[in-house]
């Protein structure tokens, strides 16, 4: 059931009437028959993986929770009987049994993460190292399709699991509550990655129907609405058909094509978030935040600080900080500044955290050396400008470069903006091959095209060029006013006639040109692939 569609649109009405009618202490259960509606909607077969999953991260952490609750009774009942010795290996040993039930809990349900999106990846590997050797293939294809969002709920859970064993958050209780935080389905596709701790409190209380947040989540869903239907799915096959085919066109062209297609994924991704933070808004549930105008950042570390934050935060804390932090790193680091001197002996566990965590994150977007060595070029920049972090210093103030100088931050920012696009493209045009294809086009075959139909040859009519003009100028004005204040609340301030009047724009571009256009093609949401 795609969120674009009437379907959905049908189904959330219903369920947000319903949602304010059922007694406040049956909310939450609503959304949990909501979310198995959704979720049995897109294949039943696949609603045994995300109940295995509710399953063995409720019994994981039911468990952990129970040792440290016996380890706590018991310290207390010997109080006076222990040894400082004894109470430290009891410890030691606690701790130990609950590490293996997390382990164990985290081997279970990442491996099956791994089976789905990796199976066939590794066999196809493998299958190539047999054939150099002269052997047989080791085994076909498996063929098996991955439940939806399998790459999210994992996450969301795992994190909650290694919460729990960090006695961040308490293990919950009731089994119904951890299968709602898992399954909640407006997260389910594309995210955000939720904590525990933020999330769950608002799923199991009652909310009252407010007519501020109504009025506000719709605003919001209908921006969303906008970037997807309006821009990224007008942008989507220009930008297609300059991927498949940009060996036909001008080096000028081929870039253009590039450029669009960061505008295309950004509206995209950050639509999608925009339709589900209204939507849960209304219900009086604020999901993460996955976006703040990430196209505005001055290094590519900022811009992954911006662009789906939720999961950078989710691998800076559980992957970056436990390697960075862990004897390997630290010893590392320690032969390092023996040899080398302080100053890079210190960057070396944060290099080896973050060569884990971008070759990880790579993975994680998709099983192909393509996005691997996407997450290792990004990983390289960010590597990179930390090792050269005390050079760039030394730069800055011998050519007396001001960091408030609002050329200064315009160049940064440019650059930061072409470097993304560089590196965005790489595994979207086919593979690795092909996207360095792409790019050895836009140098080798420079030329500016005589008309304007050569530099937009996917672009066949002035209407097309117009929508696409005219709703990217939309979105950056958004953004520049994003910047000093929520759009919401700008339009708040103006008169009623002309918050209305913009309401109807958008509302009448999304039925003209989106959802009801001529021609329209309703495309599916880029990262639900991921």
């Amino acid at each position: 059931m795609s969120i674009t569609s009437g379907s959905f649109l049908l189904f959330a009405l219903a369920l947000t009437v319903l949602y304010f009618l059922v007694p406040k202490h049956g909310q939450w259960m609503l959304l949990l028959l909501a979310s198995a509606v959704f979720y049995c909607a897109a294949g039943l077969q696949y609603g045994a993986y995300i109940l295995f999953t509710a399953l063995s991260t409720y019994c994981g952490a039911r468990w952990i929770g129970r040792l440290a609750a016996q380890q706590q009774a018991y310290l207390k009942a010997n109080k006076e009987q222990l040894s400082r010795e004894e109470k430290k290996a009891y410890k030691a040993g606690n701790k130990a049994r609950r590490k293996a039930v997390m382990i164990a809990a985290l081997l279970l349900n990442f491996g099956l993460l791994a089976v789905f999106k990796y199976g066939d990846f590794v066999l196809t590997q493998l299958n190539r190292a047999a054939a150099l050797l002269g052997s047989g293939p080791v085994h076909g294809p498996l063929g098996l399709i991955a439940p939806l969002g399998i790459s999210f709920y994992t996450f969301q859970s795992m994190g909650y699991l290694v919460d729990v064993y960090w006695e961040k958050c308490a293990p919950e209780k009731n089994i119904a509550r951890m299968l709602l935080f898992v399954s909640f389905f407006p997260q389910i596709i594309q995210g955000p990655i939720s904590n525990f701790s933020q999330l769950a409190p608002q799923l199991y209380a009652p909310h009252s129907f407010s007519a501020a947040r109504l009025g506000s989540g719709l605003q919001r869903m209908l921006w969303g609405f906008f970037k997807k239907l309006v821009i990224a799915d007008t942008l989507a096959p220009y930008v297609q058909a300059v991927f498949a085919n940009y060996t036909e066109y001008s080096g000028v062209a081929v870039l253009v094509g590039a450029f669009l297609y960061s505008a295309q994924i950004y509206a995209d991704f950050s639509g999608y978030m925009d339709i589900v933070c209204g939507l849960c808004e209304i219900w009086g549930i604020q999901l993460a935040e996955n976006f703040q105008r990430p196209y505005f950042s001055k290094s590519i570390a900022e811009y992954w600080r911006r662009w789906h934050i939720t999961l950078g935060e989710w691998f800076k804390t559980y992957l970056y900080y436990p390697v960075a932090v862990s004897h390997f790193a630290r010893n590392a680091g320690k032969r390092w500044q023996k040899r080398f001197g302080g100053s890079v002996g210190k960057t070396i566990p944060a290099t080896v955290a973050l060569l884990i965590v971008w070759l990880t994150t790579g993975l994680w977007h998709g099983a192909s050396w393509a996005y691997i060595a996407w997450g290792g070029v990004n990983g390289a920049f960010i590597i990179f400008s930390l090792w050269m972090e005390p050079v760039y210093l030394r730069w800055k103030q011998a050519l007396h470069i001001q960091e408030d100088c609002w050329l200064w931050r315009a160049f940064q920012t440019l650059r930061t903006f072409c470097l993304v696009t560089v590196i965005k493209v790489l595994p979207e045009v086919g593979g690795l091959r092909r996207g360095l294809g792409l790019w050895k086009q836009v140098v080798t075959n420079w030329h500016l095209p005589e008309t304007w139909q050569a530099l937009f040859p996917y672009a066949d009519t002035w209407i097309n060029l117009a929508v696409i003009g005219g709703g990217l100028v939309l979105m950056l004005a958004a953004s520049l006013l994003q910047r000093k204040q929520p759009v919401r609340a700008f339009l708040m301030e103006k008169p009623m006639v002309l918050r209305y009047t913009i309401y109807f724009v958008l509302l009448g571009a999304i039925l003209l040109f989106g959802c009801y256009g001529e021609g329209f093609d309703p495309q599916d949401f880029m990262y639900f692939k991921f």
